[in-house]
């Protein structure tokens, strides 16, 4: 699977559509924002950066704030953690009435998860020799489930992507169909964030600004660096959970999980 078809969101998912990601695991949505939304969210981004940087912001409700270096070396944000919380703009995204559509896709009870987990995740990857985050070797996200100690619960993860990209550029890389693996699969297929090769089978998620895809939380996934280095390495997305099961809010006391504590070890 080289290639994959994508799709546009409409009032409701189509028959093909859920079948597509049923088999795949994967969905890929084209023109979800428009060009001058994807505009103000980077601006918006920039606004809660300063806050963050201001304010020597290491944590936001127990997840710890990735920091780097921009191309002309000064501190930037590279992953924020509930930035919906912090910013209208974000918190106002999240209400879009499309979700809607997508909650269907996990079923009864399904929700997003704005004050669980990471909440609104947004993540500024910039290819440079101080950047602090330029990859994310194999992973799934339902392992955090684990971590926590409860069941694995459906989820899936949302990304709203800020940036065209062509192969070079890195981004999101997925491995079709293995959110159908047994639960050793999920464990031991690959090292978690340590092996970050390219796999035969992965298949590079290739977005416009302002498309949408979906993962499932069981899929094996990474983000590729980029092979080009400087401003054209710039990538920006927003990553939103939904997800099912006990309601699990976070707050400014909440504790850091004990993955999370070795998040420095992981570009």
């Amino acid at each position: 699977m080289s290639s994959y078809k994508k799709f546009t969101l409409g009032e409701q998912l189509t028959g093909e559509q859920q079948l597509f990601f049923n088999e795949h695991g994967f969905i890929h949505f084209k023109n979800f924002i428009k060009p001058e939304t994807v505009d103000s969210i980077i601006k918006a981004s920039q606004q809660v950066q300063q806050q963050w940087l201001n304010a020597g912001t290491t944590k936001v409700n127990g997840v710890p704030i990735k920091y780097g270096k921009d191309l002309d070396g000064s501190d930037i944000v590279q992953r924020f953690a509930f930035i919906n919380q912090h910013h209208d703009l974000f918190s106002g995204l999240a209400d879009d009435p499309r979700f809607g559509i997508l909650l269907e896709m996990v079923g009864q009870g399904a929700r997003l998860g704005t004050r669980e987990k990471d909440g609104m995740v947004f993540n500024h990857y910039v290819n440079s020799s101080q950047s602090a985050f330029t990859k994310m070797g194999w992973h799934t996200d339902g392992l955090r489930d684990i971590f926590h100690g409860s069941r694995l619960n459906p989820m899936l993860n949302v990304g709203i992507h800020l940036n065209s990209l062509k192969a070079e550029h890195g981004g999101l890389r997925v491995l079709p169909g293995t959110h159908r693996q047994s639960l050793y699969q999920m464990l031991f297929r690959k090292r978690y964030f340590l092996d970050n090769e390219a796999d035969k089978h992965e298949v590079a998620i290739i977005p416009e600004a302002g498309d949408l895809t979906i993962h499932d939380g069981r899929l094996w996934h990474r983000v590729a660096q980029s092979t080009v280095i400087g401003e054209e390495s710039r990538r920006r997305v927003i990553y939103i959970p939904i997800i099912a099961g006990k309601f699990e809010p976070k707050h400014a006391d909440s504790p850091t999980v004990f993955y999370q504590k070795f998040a420095g070890l992981v570009k």
